[in-house]
């Protein structure tokens, strides 16, 4: 995604309130916040139609956003979006300004690459499960990492990889690992998926009692009749 995709034009607005934001989302206007570096939040809003192009980018949820009002420009990183349950509509956002030497922690997605072509896959006949597929990271804006890829080229059947196995610069921690080695959890595995198989003998079982029930349901039937046949007589 180019810079230019990343900016955000906006304008300063004053009024607030439910009612406010329902009268700008009729105009195609999405409400937003911005907020941090120690300033004032500012309330802006935003054009929907190319809210919503951005929005189809992953990058957009992990990286550096621009936002622009007139002739300020400011750097901000999403921290919140509401979106409607039903419709395509995006209800409001909640941007965090930034500063360069100031840390920022944020969501970033994991790519997994060469899944298929491991040796696990395919010629263990595994399958590749992705526990998780995205990170949370600490660092400075400017080494904010778009995705964080995870190439599994050499996986082996019965092979589990850990936050801890992913390579990361430097300059990029990740969050989870600071606590400690218990939260080095697991992001990807191999194994084979087995589906357990029902008896032969339980599904006879079942057909047996089902048949019992039917001929049980039959003889009570044919009582029933013969006990009318009598009252008639």
């Amino acid at each position: 995604m180019s810079n230019e995709e990343l900016d955000l034009v906006a304008e300063y607005r004053e009024d607030n309130g439910k009612g406010a934001s329902r009268r700008l989302r009729r105009e195609g206007k999405v409400p937003a916040i911005v907020y941090g570096a120690g300033r004032p939040p500012r309330l802006i809003t935003l054009d929907e139609n190319s809210l919503l192009r951005q929005v189809q980018n992953e990058s957009f949820f992990s990286s550096v956003l621009t936002v622009k009002v007139g002739e300020r420009v400011q750097p901000c990183i999403l921290k919140d979006i509401q979106v409607h349950p039903a419709k395509r509509r995006i209800l409001h956002l909640d941007l965090q300004r930034i500063v360069a030497d100031e840390k920022i922690r944020m969501s970033v997605p994991l790519h997994y690459l060469n899944g298929e072509e491991c040796p696990g896959v395919k010629l263990g006949g595994g399958t590749i499960s992705q526990i998780i597929t995205e990170v949370e990271v600490s660092c400075f804006p400017a080494d904010l990492p778009e995705y964080v890829e995870v190439d599994l080229a050499e996986m082996e059947l019965d092979q589990i990889l850990h936050l801890s196995d992913l390579k990361l610069s430097d300059k990029v921690e990740l969050i989870e690992l600071t606590h400690g080695e218990p939260n080095d959890q697991a992001i990807v595995s191999c194994s084979i998926i087995r589906v357990a198989a029902v008896e032969d003998e339980e599904v006879e079982g079942e057909e047996g009692e089902a048949a019992e029930g039917e001929e049980a349901s039959a003889e009570a039937s044919a009582d029933d009749a013969g006990e009318e046949d009598k009252g008639e007589e």
